[in-house]
């Protein structure tokens, strides 16, 4: 018996030991197996609060920064039930890149949408993500665009996909599709810069029109201003496109600095434009840079649209701007919109300057949608 004893203590130590080991290696597999968050849910005042889809992915204007931010304002302040949406390669999920157009993990959150916002440039989508949005469309639910949705979606040539006419360059044999989503949705696509890139900015003027719809309560004269410059549009507008917001092009008074998140532009610069650096006349006639418009994709129902091509994520650090897109999320879900929306930043919100980064920086970054909780 005594000789039995080492043993019997020496088999006890050792299955002990193979317990821990497998407890510790099932830890490790639960770890590495948990699929990183793709997107973020931000929840209103109630389970019955309006849901709002915010879908970022841009190389420029990074959205990928004032998505998050809005949806918290519209949550935190406003009561809506939002979701934001990024650009990813699928290989690594959970990880911001702008640069990735290929891929916008969780749009079938669009399936239980109030209101669609998009901020995208020239995106290529797989078919099973493109369909949310054409299903979306078709049910003639109401739409936001911001800056680069003029140009939200392109495909090339070699892409297989069943909506090649979203793309801003489309025209092809569906004559109501030329000119891509931004045309036929947003009632514009991409044109030209209109004021000088990062050396003039915008201030927007309200048009009579736009104090009838509420959009633009609470708002005056310069209140709206974006360091990213006057887009050009096409006059007339398209269909029955309203201007809400007129935005002169200012000639920015301080000294051009890349360090600046508004390149060395301010608000306060007061000297309107007379030419941009091509020597165009962007004096008259004022483009407009926010507007509202009917669409209506073929087959689907009516809805109603509004676009604002005076933003970008350093943008969105102006009050005035802030205000009318929230004051536009109102009136495209058919809400009274209040005589002054609040719009204070929610937590730390400290955009970058907008500019084209190489795909070694979003390799670098790892930059995560978790980060932006």
């Amino acid at each position: 018996m005594k000789n039995l004893l080492p043993i019997l203590i020496c088999l006890f130590m050792f299955s002990c030991k193979e317990q821990k080991e497998a407890k510790t290696n099932e830890t490790a597999t639960e770890i590495t197996t948990d699929t990183p968050e793709q997107w973020l849910t931000f929840e209103g005042s109630d389970k019955d609060a309006k849901h709002i889809v915010l879908i970022s992915g841009d190389e420029e204007y990074r959205s990928e920064e004032s998505m998050p931010q809005l949806a918290k304002i519209l949550s935190k302040h406003h009561g809506f039930n939002c979701t934001v949406l990024f650009a990813q390669d699928p290989a690594n999920p959970g990880v911001i890149d702008a640069n990735y157009v290929k891929n916008i993990p969780g749009l079938e959150a669009l399936d239980s949408a109030d209101l669609m916002i998009i901020s995208t440039r020239f995106r290529a989508l797989p078919d099973d993500q493109m369909k949310h949005i054409d299903d979306y469309l078709m049910a003639g639910k109401p739409v936001i665009g911001l800056r680069t949705a003029t140009h939200a979606f392109n495909f090339k040539d070699e892409d297989v996909s069943n909506y090649k006419h979203y793309g801003n360059s489309y025209k092809g044999d569906i004559v109501e599709w030329e000119g891509g989503f931004g045309q036929l949705v947003l009632g514009e696509k991409w044109v030209s810069h209109h004021g000088h890139h990062k050396h003039q900015s915008t201030k927007g003027f309200v048009t009579d029109a736009g104090k009838t719809t509420g959009i633009t309560n609470s708002i005056a004269d310069g209140d709206v201003w974006a360091s990213a410059d006057v887009y050009e549009v096409r006059l007339p507008m398209s269909g029955d496109a309203q201007p809400i917001i007129y935005g002169k092009v200012m000639n920015r008074k301080g000294e051009f600095d890349e360090n600046d998140i508004f390149y060395g532009m301010r608000p306060t610069d007061d000297e309107v434009a007379k030419t941009n650096h091509a020597g165009k006349d962007v004096s008259a006639p004022l483009m407009p840079v926010a507007w509202t418009r009917t669409y209506q994709i073929p087959g689907g129902k009516k809805g109603k649209a509004f676009t604002s091509t005076a933003f970008s994520a350093v943008d969105f650090t102006i009050e005035g701007t802030r205000r009318l897109v929230v004051n536009a999320v109102y009136w495209a879900m058919d809400l009274t919109v209040p005589a002054e929306t609040n719009v204070e930043l929610v937590g730390s919100y400290n955009p970058t300057t907008y500019e084209f980064r190489k795909d070694e920086y979003w390799d670098q970054k790892q930059l995560k949608v978790a980060d932006f909780k």
